[in-house]
């Protein structure tokens, strides 16, 4: 698969909360930035973060609406959204990829988080 394949692919298994295809499309040595700069690194770890934030915003999905890719990095451009505690967020978003060897290597997060963050305040 090309790069722009591989980032696709890794989308939709967001989409689909498919925690097993999403690592099987990591490399073992895999970083997520999230937007504040903090990092989870390797194939495992980010399993357990994935399945952890699945359970904390049930129906969240990535929306494209715009892909730039220059191998090996893919940027897309859209909309983040989910729902925490009954309540529906959504928020624009960016994601850096990087792909090496068909799988992603890197998946940074630039994004609002203030939509979800009024939420978990309103929830305490």
């Amino acid at each position: 698969m090309t790069p722009l394949e591989v980032v696709h692919a890794f989308v939709n298994a967001i989409n689909r909360r498919d925690i097993d295809e999403l690592a099987r499309l990591m490399t073992e040595d895999h970083v997520f930035t999230d937007s504040l700069g903090g990092a989870v690194r390797g194939r495992d770890n980010m399993k357990a973060a994935w399945a952890g934030y699945f359970q904390l915003v049930p129906g969240f999905t990535i929306t494209i609406e715009e892909t730039h890719s220059d191998d090996p990095v893919v940027i897309l451009l859209g909309v983040a959204q989910g729902t925490y505690a009954g309540e529906t967020w959504s928020t624009p978003s960016a994601w850096r990829a990087k792909v090496r060897d068909g799988r992603v290597a890197e998946w940074r997060v630039y994004a609002d988080n203030e939509p979800i963050r009024q939420l978990m305040r309103k929830a305490r």
